[in-house]
């Protein structure tokens, strides 16, 4: 039985594996792509991509397989569950048309931290990150407070995936308490040279944190002036969208 259900687990994250190789940048796929990209045997992957295929998760072209409408249902429910209140989408809008620069709002979920929500810098040398995108919770300003709560046994986690793995413990806890004293975090080429960020937590009703609003973009673009503004600014936006709430998942 137990070696039934690993296979089975095995199976589904193949299948996952697949279809986490469409982008926007590749919307279509072959099998020699998808052979490449997971290191499956030729086989397995003919046999996954015809269950994808009848399930609709997959749908066959004369260039390879693009996402299925079965996909168009799922993103459908997603968005109805996470779409963004009004005040949160005009609170990001505005915070990005006062200091030009990306806006983004970050969820954790277990060791990297997921892109909710985005309003780009209009200046033509931005930080973009996808929305649905995940990044680690290692480094980074969102990281930071998105970790307040976090208990050391998930911290140990976390920074296993750091470069310098265990090592980085120390440093992030200390990252951590510095954003909790002071209410906003910020960063600078910890994930990624020449990236600074600016972030701030915002609480749900029970008082966790559920999400973190961030101003990010090229490190020249953040001084010690410019980063004491975005930090006055996204302190309060942040404990504005706290007192608003949230009507979907964040809100638990």
């Amino acid at each position: 039985m137990e070696q039934s259900e690993a296979s089975g687990v095995r199976s589904v994250q193949r299948a996952m594996d697949i279809l986490s190789l469409l982008t926007e940048d590749r919307p279509v796929v072959t099998i020699r792509d998808i052979v490449e990209g997971t290191g499956l045997a030729k086989t397995t992957v003919i046999r996954l991509v015809q269950t994808l295929e009848r399930t609709g998760l997959l749908w066959a072209t004369t260039g390879g397989y693009l996402a299925g409408p079965a996909l168009w249902r799922w993103a459908h429910l997603a968005r109805s569950s996470w779409e963004m209140p009004p005040e949160l989408t005009r609170a990001m809008r505005d915070l990005s048309a006062r200091h030009r620069e990306t806006v983004n709002l970050y969820g954790a979920r277990d060791l990297t931290r997921i892109c909710l929500a985005q309003q780009e810098s209009p200046q033509p040398l931005r930080h973009v990150v996808r929305i649905g995108d995940e990044l680690p919770l290692w480094g980074g300003a969102s990281a930071k407070v998105l970790l307040r709560d976090a208990d050391e046994k998930r911290l140990r986690r976390i920074v296993r995936t750091a470069p310098d793995g265990a090592e980085h413990l120390p440093t992030l806890q200390a990252w951590i308490a510095e954003a909790a004293d002071r209410g906003y975090a910020v960063s600078h080429g910890e994930r990624e040279a020449g990236l600074s960020a600016v972030a701030v937590p915002i609480e749900g009703r029970s008082g966790g944190i559920v999400a973190a609003l961030t101003l990010s973009g090229p490190t020249v673009r953040f001084g010690e002036s410019e980063v004491a503004s975005f930090a006055r600014d996204l302190v309060d936006v942040g404990r504005q969208l706290s007192e608003r709430g949230f009507d979907h998942p964040l809100g638990a």
